[in-house]
């Protein structure tokens, strides 16, 4: 590869960046194109923060977020989309830098109709609900307040719990009342349902510490999609360049073109746990201490075998076998061949080796060099600079701690200090915002540009012979934020959009505003 002007950029060429830029884990598999359920959309892990605090506080709580389903419509009764009782969903730690887990979340649920003959899983309207003007009869319920509202017709119950590998010990999430865990439904409607108090009911402060949700919510990924999926036609910004940011347009706080995701839902399960439940040592440690830094990663898994028939329930059988995994954003859908992308999704992070060569020469890397003609300037193979993306390395784990094997984690000093979110920035570690992506990931931080920069302008690896930084730093698609604003504390996602009045913005339109 041969250093060359940046001068040598042509409209045509840059626009090539969007190829880089797809949704960060939404339908990247052959196999999760077909099973949506079982497909995990981003996962996150973060030291929880109080949304309005000023101050910068020593950590003592993990937040972990799996989102599944991706592009959910909120308007899509009748039945909207559930969690599938079928898929075991976990969310695993390693913190002993080996790739194997250490600890695992897991979550199953159930599903039950309380009114089954009922045309939709949901139903509601006023204080008193309905009735038929002719007899008095109750027809329709009255608005859903509460998880057991009579009009939350399809209600999700759920189990969770904590598996300590080397004891064996399980601990189970339970309510002191006795009362099951339960989701939180999709946003009908304001006439059917108060979706805020249903979210803040599934919202669940249990014994030690802990804090757990699973309902459906906002998807908390932004991304100008349609842009990066038109054969790499972004938009032109202040730069004249498809693709480049100016400083000003980096640092705006609003977006500068469509977030297509915007409108739509996931499938959401959050888990709050003491620093002490994740570490090796059973102890906060400092950042300083290999021992602070874990490996996180999400996985769902079916049954080896399902038979339906119909209207008999259906009947599994045989182990659960992993149908998909996510650490990183875009490993699986930007760096592997799609030929492998099976593979990868049903195979254990501590295989990854045999993905090596991906993870440090991604070909995408490789398609945008060849789409410029040589004009971008890019990091030489092997790229050394992504090993903290793929081993226990600096800047995210102190100098010292044992790398480990390539693998797809996402890594977390648990030891740094959550940033104050008036002092936060959504390029995490490349503004300097320690506790930010690629350092575990918060649900504001920007991926997809951190990931071009990282990965395609090659930033941690500069300086090198034709790097720009106002090129290759400011690369970006020009969603700097969520359409909707995040809640403040756990499980800190935004809230579903209503299915009668969500909107699925269309380029050009304005949206979309800081956390804070």
């Amino acid at each position: 590869m041969k250093p060359t002007s940046c001068a040598a950029w042509t409209a045509a060429g840059l626009a090539a960046l969007a190829v880089a830029s797809p949704a960060s884990n939404h339908r990247e598999a052959p196999i999760t194109a077909l099973d949506h359920k079982a497909d995990i959309t981003d996962v996150y892990a973060f030291v929880s923060y109080d949304g309005n605090s000023t101050q910068q506080t020593a950590p003592t709580k993990v937040t972990l977020i799996l989102c599944v389903d991706p592009l959910l419509e909120p308007a899509n009764g009748p039945t909207w989309f559930p969690f599938d009782p079928s898929i075991l969903y976990e969310i695993k730690i390693d913190n002993n830098q080996d790739a194997v887990e250490d600890k695992i979340v897991r979550f199953r649920f159930s599903t039950q109709y309380t009114i089954p003959n009922l045309y939709t899983a949901m139903a509601g309207i006023g204080p008193m609900g309905a009735n038929d003007p002719q007899t008095g009869t109750p027809v329709v319920p009255p608005q859903i307040t509460s998880l057991t509202s009579p009009g939350l017709n399809l209600r999700q119950t759920y189990t969770a719990e904590i598996v300590d590998m080397a004891s064996g010990n399980i601990t189970t999430l339970t309510q002191s009342n006795g009362q099951p865990l339960r989701a939180c439904p999709a946003n009908a409607g304001p006439r059917t349902m108060n979706y805020e108090a249903l979210f803040d009911e599934a919202t669940y402060q249990l014994a030690g510490g802990i804090s757990v949700f699973a309902g459906t919510t906002d998807d908390a990924f932004w991304i100008d999609l349609g842009a990066a999926f038109d054969t790499a036609n972004f938009r032109t910004l202040g730069t004249g360049i498809p693709g480049v940011l100016t400083a000003q347009e980096d640092a705006s706080l609003k977006n500068l073109t469509s977030d297509t995701v915007s409108g739509y839902a996931v499938n959401t399960l959050a888990v709050e746990l003491p620093i002490q439940l994740l570490t090796s040592t059973g102890a906060i440690e400092p950042a300083t201490s290999p021992a602070a830094v874990i490996g996180v990663w999400g996985v769902t898994s079916r049954p080896m075998t399902t038979t339906r028939m119909a209207p008999l329930p259906a009947v599994e059988n045989g182990p659960f076998v992993q149908i998909q995994r996510m650490g990183n954003p875009f490993i699986n859908e930007l760096v592997i061949g799609i030929g492998m992308k099976d593979r990868f999704s049903m195979d254990l992070p501590s295989n990854d080796s045999q993905f090596a060569s991906f993870f440090l020469d991604p070909p995408i890397v490789q398609v945008v060099e060849a789409l410029y003609g040589g004009a971008l300037a890019v990091p030489a193979a092997p790229r050394n600079d992504l090993l903290p993306l793929v081993t226990y390395a600096p800047p995210i784990a102190p100098t010292g701690t044992p790398a480990g094997p390539i693998a797809d984690l996402l890594r977390l000093n648990t030891g740094v200090a959550a940033t104050p979110l008036a002092s936060s920035s959504r390029l995490g570690l490349l503004a300097n915002d320690a506790a930010g992506f690629p350092n575990g990931r918060r649900v504001f931080d920007d991926v997809t540009d951190i990931t071009l920069r990282v990965a395609i302008g090659g930033v941690l690896a500069a300086p090198f012979p034709g790097f720009n930084p106002n090129v290759n730093g400011r690369l970006g698609d020009g969603v700097n934020w969520n359409d909707l604003r995040y809640h403040r504390q756990f499980p800190y996602v935004a809230s579903c959009p209503d299915g009668r009045n969500r909107r699925h913005k269309d380029p050009g339109e304005p949206g979309g505003g800081p956390v804070h």
